[in-house]
């Protein structure tokens, strides 16, 4: 993991892909973002989380009160996250808000669905940034924070993830997970305001060059 930023209150890193946020409720000693970082941070408090398959930036809080004005920043949608995707398919929008009501925790997968009785509300901006040959590079601006919700939207208007299985994309050669990235994260903390973007990793810049490449 890259540590990104570090002060007394705040510690934001650019999280690997296949390491958890959290320990799950059935693997409280399981290795996790979170217990890695506190072997040299001392005690994290959890504000947001993203899926043990996505990369990207992730703050935690050092402190309490950190924790609460923070966590308040999320529940109230004050903050600004953008994803970038790789998508199955090419968009015949350049800008699109999906709006599907989502029920998250459906079956023994766990699957996050549309529900438009159960549901709750959902948005989810999505811009098309690139053009390959049968897949697309695009930027989703979740306004809500369902599980799995960039990745429900985009598979429900028709353009799941690259290597999203869960979602019913087939397995890939070009990257071995669902290709998001959690690239810039936006914030207010004491009237300071931070703007962090997190790089992509190796596998989702290979899965690029190969597709811009003409794979």
């Amino acid at each position: 993991m890259e540590v990104l930023y570090s002060d007394d209150n705040l510690l934001v890193v650019n999280k690997p892909s296949g390491l958890a946020t959290v320990p799950g409720n059935w693997e409280k000693e399981s290795i996790s973002l979170v217990k890695q970082l506190e072997t040299d941070y001392d005690r994290l408090w959890v504000v947001h989380r993203l899926d043990k398959a996505t990369s990207g930036l992730v703050v935690f809080a050092r402190n309490s009160e950190a924790h609460r004005l923070l966590s308040m920043q999320f529940e109230h949608h004050e903050t600004h996250k953008l994803y970038h995707a790789i998508v199955i398919g090419i968009p015949a929008w350049k800008d699109h808000t999906a709006r599907h009501p989502l029920l998250i925790n459906v079956g023994h997968s766990h699957r996050t669905v549309v529900d438009h009785t159960k549901g709750k509300p959902s948005e989810t901006v999505f811009h098309l940034l690139e053009r390959y040959d049968g897949y697309a590079l695009i930027s989703a601006i979740p306004s809500t924070g369902r599980t799995h919700q960039v990745r429900v939207h985009a598979f429900a208007l028709g353009y799941p993830l690259l290597g999203d299985t869960l979602y019913s994309a087939p397995a890939s050669s070009l990257i071995a997970r669902p290709a998001l990235h959690a690239q810039s994260l936006q914030f207010t903390f004491e009237n300071q305001p931070f703007d962090f973007i997190a790089p992509y990793p190796a596998d989702f810049t290979q899965a690029l060059n190969k597709l811009r490449a003409g794979y």
